[in-house]
């Protein structure tokens, strides 16, 4: 499904059978902003201006999407239909503050961080709202990771489970020849990927002092500039610092993604 059929399907959802409220109202052009109540990085504009358009509204976009905006700033204006527009207003916002508040987040997590370590988003998002949350979160500055299962392979916990045998899949990665990641969460299943060639490993839930042992470790023996290393489970803004700290490539979480607050936003008319 692309963009924007799934804006149109939360437009759908919101609307039902009608907006009978709006039906109430005379045949009046209107002119109307949204403002920020709060300060943060913008994002989603351009999908805001797309759900307008559905009911033939204008709209000019006053502040780009990765722009920092102060309480009280107006982020777009929107000319159209009076009861077009109030139909559309609450699925806009709604979307526009989630992915506001995502961006905001996500940048205030990635400036904790120390130069060369970057944040990545997980595919712990909402059903249908993945592609808004990844790029709010590249607003904010970080990165998406995987947008889906197909995006590369990623040997994880379960598959290791069924399979019996972390060393059998690692190998048959290996003979694909493509980039893989590969999950481990004991320091010694991690020595192990990396003396097989993983070319990233995903440190799942260690604690920071754990990585930072892993990471001596795989320098005493020569092979921690052959594999990228990424600490992923329970990071979130508190301990971030501690996590990128630590001598890791990437810092993962689904924290900024299902644990950002939205950014409020009003439509004034």
């Amino acid at each position: 499904m692309n963009v924007r059929s799934l804006l149109e399907a939360f437009v759908q959802e919101d609307l039902g059978d009608g907006d009978p409220t709006g039906s109430l109202l005379g045949k009046t052009t209107i002119q109307a902003r949204i403002i920020t109540r709060q300060g943060g990085v913008i994002s989603g504009t351009r999908h805001a201006a797309t759900i307008f358009s559905m009911k033939n509204c204008q709209t000019k976009i006053l502040m780009q999407d990765r722009q920092h905006a102060s309480a009280g700033d107006s982020v777009m204006e929107i000319h159209g239909d009076g009861a077009g527009m109030l139909s559309l207003e609450r699925v806009a916002l709604n979307l526009l503050s989630r992915m506001s508040g995502i961006a905001t987040l996500t940048e205030q997590m990635v400036s904790s961080l120390p130069k060369g370590v970057r944040l990545l988003s997980t595919r712990k998002t909402a059903p249908g709202l993945r592609i808004f949350d990844k790029e709010a979160v590249e607003d904010g500055g970080g990165m998406r990771h995987r947008m889906n299962l197909g995006g590369m392979i990623m040997i994880k916990d379960n598959h290791i489970s069924v399979e019996g045998s972390l060393e059998r899949l690692i190998k048959r990665a290996l003979r694909q020849k493509e980039l893989f990641e590969v999950e481990v969460d004991t320091p010694s299943d991690c020595m192990l990927a990396a003396t097989l060639g993983a070319p990233i490993i995903m440190l799942d839930n260690f604690t920071p002092d754990m990585i930072h042992d892993v990471v001596s470790e795989l320098r005493d023996v020569g092979l921690r500039d052959s594999v990228k290393l990424e600490a992923s489970g329970g990071i979130t803004i508190e301990n971030v610092v501690a996590y990128g700290a630590t001598g890791v490539d990437y810092v993962s979480t689904g924290y900024v993604t299902n644990s950002a607050p939205s950014l409020d936003m009003s439509l004034e008319v």
